[in-house]
């Protein structure tokens, strides 16, 4: 892996050779100073660290090739202080390709945390069915920071002998604490998906899992380490979507250009804070269109900000924007829109889980995967 594998802006690759060409002049305009020596100098460090091993060679020979017929030229190679000016070249020339060897050697290193973490993402994390009956399903997952491709929120599908079951949740927090409870959260919802009589049951059981697992965990996890999350239901006409709000974004139900908020009248608190007491999740029910995708998103698509401060919503960006034949496209539409209103990285993670309802229903009983 060399340091140039990141992308980079295509002119950042030219820096180096610009570099050679301006020390070069510069020498040649004024030999009496060869002042051009640090730009030159510069030129093969900053090539260790952009370019390959081969590229930086070349650049740390034409160094040499330059400087040196230049030090002749200029009478410096029979005075004492000539043998200094050419060992300080091959020196610069040697330094810079000894920084694009510990960086490779480094980069190599990040590579292999970078691909144990994406399994272990995949492990946590699988993608959902590609179908489910009439359900068309699709699902991505977007860290804040290239690097870090584990997080808190988490998605998942089940096909059950009641319907499609789904779920969609953000763990409150980062690092290890919130991986664990996105694998508790989601060991717990498939187990439950298909034995629970109705959501609210499923809930309960999600909510008695993720306590348990705080209950091992010191006393801040306990008080912090809640999930807000929508759990759902369609059944197998998949004329309706059920769902359940404890306390996470509300989705969105896109029908033609259409976009409404499914907004649900009595939100109960998020996962794992039963303990606190409160309201608990009012169990409600809208009509599913042929052809509606029902698109669910984690806050870090809801707080994503713009350069003025102001938060992102779907509901009013992506209306007139469809309609969207399958799923996948509903989410490049909105992913593509959060890049484009915050202009830069995001703060969080953000997840997004959609699900279009075709006319085609199908093979009962089998899920594409």
């Amino acid at each position: 892996m060399d340091p140039v594998s990141t992308k980079l802006p295509w002119y950042v690759p030219l820096v180096p050779s610009a570099l050679v060409a301006i020390g070069t002049v510069w020498n040649v305009y004024y030999p009496e100073d060869f002042w051009g020596d640090n730009v030159l100098g510069a030129a093969v460090v900053v090539a260790g660290a952009l370019l390959s091993l081969r590229h930086t060679i070349a650049i740390a020979a034409a160094l040499i090739l330059v400087d040196v017929p230049l030090l002749y030229a200029a009478g410096y190679l029979d005075h004492t202080i000539g043998p200094l000016l050419v060992f300080n070249t091959f020196f610069a020339a040697l330094v810079g390709i000894w920084v694009n060897r510990v960086l490779a050697h480094h980069g190599r290193r990040l590579e292999l945390v970078r691909s144990v973490a994406e399994v272990s993402q995949r492990a946590v994390l699988p993608p959902p069915p590609a179908r489910i009956g009439a359900l068309a399903i699709a699902a991505v997952y977007n860290a804040a920071q290239v690097e870090a491709l584990i997080g808190g929120d988490a998605y998942a599908v089940r096909d059950t002998p009641r319907g499609a079951r789904f779920l969609i949740g953000d763990v409150r927090g980062k690092g290890l604490d919130a991986v664990s409870a996105v694998s508790v959260l989601l060991g717990a919802f498939r187990e439950a998906a298909d034995q629970e009589p109705d959501l609210v049951a499923l809930t309960a059981r999600l909510e008695r899992a993720l306590i348990k697992e705080a209950s091992l965990r010191d006393e801040t996890v306990q008080l912090e380490g809640f999930v807000t999350a929508v759990v759902g239901e369609i059944p197998p006409d998949a004329d309706c979507v059920r769902l359940l709000n404890c306390g996470h974004p509300a989705p969105y139900l896109l029908d033609g250009d259409a976009v409404v908020a499914l907004e649900t009248k009595d939100p109960g608190l998020p996962l794992g804070m039963s303990v606190l007491g409160g309201p608990e999740a009012t169990l409600q029910e809208w009509p599913f269109p042929v052809g509606g995708t029902l698109l669910f998103v984690t806050d870090g698509v809801t707080e994503a900000r713009n350069r003025a401060g102001t938060f992102y919503d779907p509901g009013t960006r992506l209306r007139g924007k469809g309609p969207f034949a399958q799923p996948a496209e509903a989410i490049t539409a909105l992913v593509r829109d959060v890049e484009r209103w915050t202009g830069g990285p995001r703060d969080d993670d953000m997840a997004i889980l959609a699900l279009t309802r075709s006319a085609d229903r199908g093979v009962p009983g089998r899920t594409a995967r």
